[in-house]
């Protein structure tokens, strides 16, 4: 097969998911359960570096967008002084978090959208044995690297389709359970999910998480 239909056979396997544990790395993000309740947690995350890619359109459009920018990094498209491109294994969960439509975003340089009301920061967590400093550049101008310190994070997981209605659902439930504990949520909701798109809805592990103090 063709190095190119092979690439776009692995990006579309991707999308929205990962491809089976015997493919593909599947580190999560470190952290510690502080209190569970049923499916909901507190956890204690450490710090982690991410990648990360401000995108438009609607839930879908944006994950599948946002993920091919970040997976074209991972697999290589990115640069350091002196040395030929690095891959990156993958990690699990791919997350998307919508911003505010007065929120300001930092990018590194423009970046040509479709004028679209939603706007979604994508990111998916880079292998625990990578400090900032470590990891190589993206050629791709619209994908950054940040490092996220440690932080508090309240959670509910759920299975099934990640659409709209059901988003919005888990998200109430999960905001309520945060005031009933005299809790602050400080973050916006992020969605993350860490199953390969043909993974049974009854199987799929997915998650809200809101940062809190």
């Amino acid at each position: 097969m063709p190095a190119f239909a092979t690439t776009m056979l692995l990006l579309t396997a991707l999308l929205l998911g990962f491809l089976p544990v015997t493919a593909m790395a599947t580190e999560e993000p470190k952290y510690e359960v502080i209190t569970k309740d049923g499916d909901f947690e507190l956890r204690q995350y450490a710090s982690m570096v991410i990648a990360e890619t401000f995108v438009a359109g609607s839930q879908d459009e944006a994950s599948s967008r946002g993920f091919k920018a970040i997976a074209g990094y991972i697999f290589g498209d990115n640069k350091r002084a002196g040395q030929n491109a690095e891959k990156i294994a993958m990690t699990a969960p791919v997350s998307i978090e919508k911003q505010n439509a007065s929120q300001k975003i930092d990018m590194t340089a423009p970046v040509v959208l479709e004028q679209q009301d939603e706007r979604w920061r994508v990111h998916f967590v880079m292998p625990s044995q990578y400090k900032l400093a470590d990891l190589p550049k993206p050629n791709n101008a619209a994908v950054a690297l940040r490092e996220i310190p440690g932080r508090k994070v309240a959670v509910v997981r759920f299975t099934g389709w990640v659409g709209a209605d059901k988003v919005a659902a888990q998200t109430a439930a999960l905001r309520d359970w945060i005031g009933a504990r005299g809790m602050t949520g400080v973050t916006a909701t992020q969605l993350a999910r860490y199953d390969p798109p043909w993974t049974l809805p009854f199987m799929r592990r997915n998650e809200i998480l809101i940062e809190v103090k």
